[in-house]
C-alpha cells in the first residue's frame, strides 16, 4: 500500500467517527441507543441488515469455500435464505408487533413466571458473551488474515509483550469504540448505509480485475475446467446425465451434509424466526410494512446481488493465484497484485468497512442484551435512561475486549463458521413453533437452547465425540434435542391463559393453535397461515430462482438459467395473486 491508499483510510476512518458523533446527540434514552427509536424505515434497516453479513471474513469464507469445495459448497450459507424468506413474509410483521427492546425480552411477554424470567437471562448471556463474541471473533481474525496478506503486519514482537498484529486489532478495537459507543444503533445503521455501497463497490472492483486479469468470463470457464475439478462450476454437489445422477464426491460434502443444508440446518438453527440482530432492525423499523420491506431488501443485497461478485473471486483466484496454500486469501491477494494505487486503497476501505459494520452491530446487538436483559430486569430495574446508556457502552466494551481475545485462537474462517452453525443448532423448530401453538412453553425453549448448545459444542470440539461429518453432526443435534424438550414439554404445565391472552392481544399469531383463544378474546388473525406458507413457498421459489439463474447464466449454463427464471417469474406471478386474494 502506498501513501495514497493510507490516506484514502484515514480519511474514511475519520469520517465514520464523526458521524458516530454527531448521531450521538439523538440518543436520550435506551429505545433511541438499542433500536434507534423505532424510526427507521424499510430500506435503511434492509441495507443494514445485509451490511452486518458483509463482514471482512464473508467475501474470505466464499473464497474459501470455492477453493476447498467448489461452488455447490456455498449451499451452507445459501440454505439460510429460505429462514430470512421465512423472516421477511411470516415473523418480520409479528416481531414488529410484539414491541419488545431485544428477542431475549420477547421471552418474558410470550411466556410467564420464573421459568419466562430464567429463559430471558441465560438466552442474553449466551448470546451476547458466547455466541455473540465467537463472531466478532471470526471477523477480527478475517481483518488479522488480510492485514498481514497486505503487508500491513507480519506478527513480530513488539516492546517484547505483543505481536504488531496484536497492537492492531486493539487499536482498530479501540477506533471503532468511540463511534459504536457514544452513538449506538443509529450511528451503527448510519455508518452501515455508507458501509455497505463502499463493500459492494470494493468488491465489484476486485471481481472486474480478476476477470479481466484471466481474460473474460468465457477464458476464465476454460482454464477452470482444465484443472479437472467438475466441483468447481457445479450449482449442485452432482452431475445429471443420461446415465442418471452421479454425485461429485471432490466436493467434499457428503448426502447427508447437502441434505442437512437444504432440509434440516435453516429451520433447525437458532435463527429460524430471524436472529438477534436481524430481529433487532426489524424491531427498529415505523411499522410492520417497513420491517418486511426491511426483509426483502435484505434478501436482494445479500443473495441475489452479492453471492456472484465474491464467488467469481474465487474462481478468479484458483486460476490466478493456483499456488495459494489458504484459499481464504483469494480475495485480499488478489487486490493486492491486480489494483493500481487508489483503487487498491479503495477496496482496503471497503473490506475496513465491512468488517466496522458487522462488529459494531454485534456490539451493540450483545450489549442491548447485557444491558436490557440482564442489568436492568436482575439487577436495576429502577435504572434511568443515562444509566442505562451508560452501562450499555460498558457492555460494549467488554464483548470487543472479549472478541479480540477469541481472534487470537483461531486460524480459519469456515471452522468458527461451522461451530456457531453448530452450536446454535436444535432450538430453531420450538422458536417457530411459539409463534403457532400455545402449549409451548418457557422450559421447552430453555431445554432446547441448553441442550443443542451442550450437544453441538461437544461434538465439534470434545476428542471422543466429536463427530467430523457435519451433517450427521447437525442431525444428531437436532434429534438429541428434539428428544429432550419434547420430554420437558410432556412433564411441565402450559403457560398460564392470563400469558396466553396476553400474547395473543398484542401478536395477534396465525394458526390453529390459536383458535381457542382467539375465540374467547374475540379475535382474528392478521394473516391466514395458509396464505403465509403459500407466501413462504413462492417468495423461495424466487429467491432461489433468481440466485441460480444469474449464476447458471454468468457459468454459460444457459439452460439452466432460463429454467431458473422461468421458475422465479412463474412465482413472482402467483405471489401477486395470492396478495389480491388476501386484500
Amino acid at each position: 500500500m502506498l501513501f495514497i491508499d493510507w490516506l484514502i483510510l484515514v480519511v474514511y476512518l475519520l469520517c465514520s467517527l464523526a458521524l458516530g458523533i454527531y448521531v450521538s446527540l439523538k440518543n436520550n434514552n435506551e429505545a433511541d441507543y438499542f433500536v434507534a427509536g423505532r424510526r427507521l424505515n424499510g430500506l435503511l434497516a434492509g441495507m443494514s441488515m445485509a451490511a452486518t453479513t458483509f463482514s471482512i471474513d464473508t467475501p474470505l469464507y466464499v473464497a474459501g469455500i470455492i477453493g476447498t469445495r467448489g461452488l455447490a459448497g456455498n449451499w451452507e450459507w445459501w440454505s439460510f435464505g429460505l429462514a430470512h424468506v421465512a423472516m421477511t413474509v411470516v415473523f418480520a410483521p409479528l416481531w414488529r408487533r410484539s414491541g419488545v427492546l431485544t428477542d431475549a425480552a420477547f421471552s418474558e411477554l410470550r411466556y410467564g413466571g420464573k421459568a419466562a424470567a430464567y429463559l430471558r437471562g441465560i438466552k442474553a448471556f449466551l448470546l451476547s458473551v458466547p455466541i455473540n463474541c465467537i463472531g466478532i471473533g471470526y471477523a477480527f481474525l478475517a481483518m488479522r488474515k488480510v492485514a498481514e496478506s497486505l503487508g500491513v503486519v507480519d506478527g513480530h514482537y513488539v516492546f517484547g509483550f505483543f505481536t504488531d498484529t496484536t497492537l492492531l486489532m486493539i487499536f482498530v478495537a479501540l477506533f471503532m469504540l468511540i463511534y459504536t459507543v457514544l452513538g449506538g444503533l443509529w450511528a451503527v445503521v448510519l455508518n452501515d448505509f455508507v458501509q455497505l455501497i463502499l463493500a459492494l463497490l470494493g468488491a465489484f472492483a476486485v471481481c472486474y480485475v480478476g476477470l479481466d486479469a484471466s481474460g473474460g468470463m468465457g477464458q476464465l470457464l476454460i482454464k477452470l475446467e482444465s484443472l479437472g475439478r467438475p466441483e468447481l462450476l457445479s450449482l449442485f454437489p452432482w452431475t445429471w446425465n443420461k446415465d442418471g445422477i452421479n454425485w461429485i464426491d471432490s466436493s467434499g460434502i457428503s448426502v447427508t451434509t447437502f441434505l442437512a443444508f437444504i432440509s434440516l440446518q435453516w429451520w433447525s438453527f437458532r435463527r429460524s424466526d430471524g436472529g438477534g440482530e436481524f430481529i433487532q432492525r426489524l424491531l427498529a423499523t415505523k411499522d410492520e410494512k417497513q420491517a418486511t420491506l426491511a426483509g426483502i431488501v435484505f434478501l436482494i443485497v445479500n443473495y441475489i446481488i452479492r453471492s456472484w461478485l465474491w464467488i467469481l473471486v474465487g474462481l478468479a483466484g484458483l486460476v490466478l493465484l493456483p499456488y495459494q496454500t489458504d484459499w481464504e486469501l483469494s480475495y485480499p491477494n488478489l487486490a493486492v497484485n491486480y489494483l493500481p494505487p487508489v483503487a487498491l486503497g479503495l477496496v482496503v476501505v471497503s473490506l475496513v468497512a465491512a468488517f466496522m459494520s458487522t462488529v459494531s452491530t454485534s456490539i451493540n446487538w450483545g450489549a442491548s442484551y447485557l444491558a436490557h436483559d440482564l442489568y436492568k430486569r436482575f439487577l436495576r430495574p429502577s435504572a434511568g435512561p443515562s444509566e442505562m446508556i451508560l452501562i450499555g457502552q460498558l457492555a460494549s466494551i467488554v464483548l470487543l475486549l472479549i472478541g479480540v481475545v477469541t481472534a487470537l485462537f483461531s486460524s480459519s474462517i469456515g471452522s468458527m463458521f461451522r461451530l456457531v452453525i453448530a452450536i446454535g443448532t436444535g432450538p430453531g423448530v420450538v422458536l417457530v413453533l411459539r409463534w403457532f401453538w400455545w402449549r409451548i412453553n418457557a422450559l421447552a425453549e430453555l431445554s432446547s437452547m441448553l441442550s443443542g448448545f451442550f450437544i453441538g459444542l461437544l461434538t465439534s470440539v470434545a476428542p471422543f465425540l466429536k463427530i467430523e461429518d457435519f451433517g450427521k453432526r447437525l442431525l444428531f443435534t437436532t434429534l438429541f434435542t428434539a428428544v429432550i424438550w419434547l420430554l420437558t414439554l410432556l412433564v411441565t404445565e402450559p403457560e398460564s391463559e392470563a400469558t396466553l391472552d396476553r400474547f395473543v392481544r398484542q401478536v395477534r399469531p396465525p394458526g390453529p393453535g390459536w383458535n381457542k383463544i382467539r375465540n374467547k378474546l374475540n379475535l382474528d388473525p392478521h394473516d391466514s397461515l395458509l396464505v403465509l406458507v403459500f407466501r413462504f413457498v413462492l417468495g423461495s421459489g424466487i429467491l432461489y430462482g433468481g440466485l441460480l439463474s444469474i449464476g447458471a447464466f454468468l457459468l454459460h449454463q444457459e439452460r439452466g438459467g432460463w429454467i431458473a427464471l422461468s421458475f422465479a417469474v412463474s412465482c413472482i406471478f402467483l405471489i401477486k395473486k395470492t396478495r389480491l386474494i388476501t386484500q
